[in-house]
C-alpha cells in the first residue's frame, strides 16, 4: 500500500471457492501460475498436431469496484460464444478441481484439451476443430513484440540506433566506476527485460549478466542494458517459432563458462533443451559455488540440464505422449562426457559425487545419452557468453528465434 502496510487480503482465482468455510479456509487465494516451459511444450505439441489453441481471461471487472460483500467466482469465464459448449462445461469442470496443479488434461470421447493456467490467463487447446483460432497450418510463432515496443518507450530509447548484437564480446562487467543515476530504472528495465526472454532466447545470457547488479548497478552496466535495449530494437520482430512435427525426440546442449566472473570466479552454465525442432526450455545462470574444474563446470551444468529433461520426460508422460528413446544431452567436454558413464569414483570428484551420482544412474537406465558435440554446433554457447556476430546469429536461428514467417515475402 501506498502507506507501506502490507495488503494482504487480494482478489485470486478460487477453485470452488464457495466451499470454503469461514473460520477454516475463507482466508486462502489460490493463484495458479505455469511454468514457461510447460506453455511451449502445450503449444508445441499443438502445432505438431494441428490443434487449434485459444487463449481465455477471467472476467474480473469486479475487482476494481467498492463491494461489502463477499464475491465467489461461481461463473469464472465468459468467452461462451467464441468456445464450443462442450468445452466450456469441461473447462468449468476443470477449473473447479484445480486446487493443487496449475494445468489440466481432460478428455470427452474422442477428443483431448489441455488446460493451462496462470493466474486469471488461460490457454486452452484441444483436439476438436470446434475451437477457432487463425494461426498458420505448420506452425505457431510466439512474439513479445508489444511489450518490448513498452519498455523501449520506457527508456526512452524507441527510437535509438540498432545494434546488430546484443552484448559487447570485448569487455567484462565489474564493480567499478560510478554509481548510476537512476537505479529504480535500471533495476525496473532489466526486470521488464527478464520476462521479454520467455519468446526471445537470444537475450537470455545478456540479461542475466545485467540482473546481477541490479543491487548495486554501475555506468558500465547500464551501458550493458542499453545495448540489450538497441539490439530489441533491431529486432523487434522476432520471436520463437514453434514447427508442426513428426519427431518427439528430446535433445538436450549443455555448456559452462569455467570461472567466467571475474569478481568472483564463478562459472556461467546454459542449456537448452529441443523437442524435434522445437526449442522447449533453456537456461543462463551463474552456478551457486564455485568450480575447481572446467570438469566440474561443465558437469555440474550437465546435472542441471539433465534434470530439465526429467521434468519434461514427466511432464510428457502427464500429457499422454510419452517418450520412447533416450534423452540425449550434448556437452562438449570430453572430461564431462566420460564421468556421465564411467563407474570408478575419483577421490578428484568426490566433491560433486550427488551430482555424479544422479546422472550416472540414469543413464543406464536407458533415460539419458551424454555425448560429446564439437564447439561448432554447441548451441547452448549462446546462453553463457557474448559470441561473434555471425556465429550469434547462426546459433539463434537454430533456437527458432527470427521474424514472423511471412508467406510471400519469406522468412527473416
Amino acid at each position: 500500500m501506498a502507506d507501506g502496510t502490507l495488503s494482504r487480503y487480494k482478489a485470486r482465482l478460487i477453485a470452488n471457492g464457495s466451499t470454503q468455510l469461514e473460520g477454516v479456509n475463507v482466508d486462502e487465494t489460490f493463484s495458479p501460475v505455469v511454468k514457461p516451459g510447460t506453455i511451449r511444450t502445450v503449444l508445441s505439441l499443438a502445432a505438431s498436431r494441428h490443434c487449434p489453441i485459444h487463449q481465455l481471461d477471467v472476467k474480473n471487472a469486479f475487482l476494481h469496484g467498492d463491494l461489502s460483500e463477499t464475491v465467489y467466482m461461481h461463473q469464472p469465464l465468459g468467452f461462451q460464444d467464441s468456445v464450443h459448449p462442450d468445452y466450456v462445461c469441461l473447462l468449468q469442470q476443470s477449473l473447479y478441481g484445480l486446487k493443487q496443479a496449475p494445468r489440466a488434461w481432460f478428455q470427452r470421447g474422442t477428443d483431448t484439451a489441455y488446460l493451462l493456467l496462470y493466474v486469471d490467463d488461460i490457454v486452452l487447446t484441444a483436439s476438436s476443430k470446434s475451437i477457432s483460432v487463425t494461426r498458420d497450418s505448420s506452425r505457431s510463432f510466439l512474439s513479445q513484440k508489444k511489450y518490448a515496443i513498452e519498455i523501449l518507450d520506457r527508456a526512452h530509447m524507441d527510437n535509438c540506433n540498432p545494434s546488430r548484437t546484443h552484448i559487447d564480446t570485448e569487455s567484462k562487467l565489474g564493480s567499478d566506476n560510478d554509481l548510476v543515476s537512476d537505479s529504480t530504472l535500471y533495476q525496473s528495465l532489466a526486470g521488464s527485460l527478464q520476462y521479454l526472454t520467455f519468446t526471445r532466447p537470444d537475450i537470455s545470457y545478456a540479461v542475466q549478466q545485467v540482473c546481477l547488479h541490479m543491487h548495486d548497478p554501475r555506468e558500465p552496466h547500464f551501458s550493458a542494458l542499453k545495448r540489450i535495449l538497441r539490439y530489441i530494437r533491431s529486432t523487434l520482430d522476432f520471436g520463437l517459432q514453434l514447427f508442426s512435427s513428426s519427431t518427439t525426440d528430446l535433445v538436450a546442449y549443455s555448456d559452462t563458462d569455467w570461472a567466467g566472473r571475474l569478481t568472483t570466479r564463478r562459472s556461467t552454465s546454459g542449456y537448452c533443451v529441443f523437442l524435434g525442432n522445437n526449442l522447449l526450455s533453456w537456461s543462463s545462470k551463474r552456478q551457486s559455488t564455485l568450480s575447481r574444474s572446467s570438469a566440474e563446470a561443465e558437469y555440474r551444468g550437465v546435472a542441471n540440464v539433465v534434470a530439465e529433461t526429467c521434468w519434461l520426460r514427466n511432464l510428457l508422460r502427464k500429457l499422454h505422449t510419452p517418450l520412447s528413446s533416450a534423452t540425449l544431452v550434448y556437452c562438449d567436454n570430453i572430461s564431462a562426457v566420460y564421468l556421465s558413464c564411467n563407474p570408478v569414483q575419483h577421490q578428484r570428484t568426490k566433491h560433486i559425487e550427488i551430482d555424479i551420482y544422479f546422472v550416472r544412474d540414469l543413464v543406464p537406465a536407458g533415460q539419458v545419452l551424454v555425448l560429446h558435440v564439437p564447439l561448432r554446433y554447441q548451441f547452448a554457447d549462446i546462453f553463457i557468453k557474448g559470441l561473434p556476430s555471425a556465429l550469434f546469429e547462426e546459433f539463434r536461428s537454430s533456437l527458432s528465434v527470427r521474424c514472423p514467417p511471412a508467406p510471400t515475402a519469406g522468412e527473416c
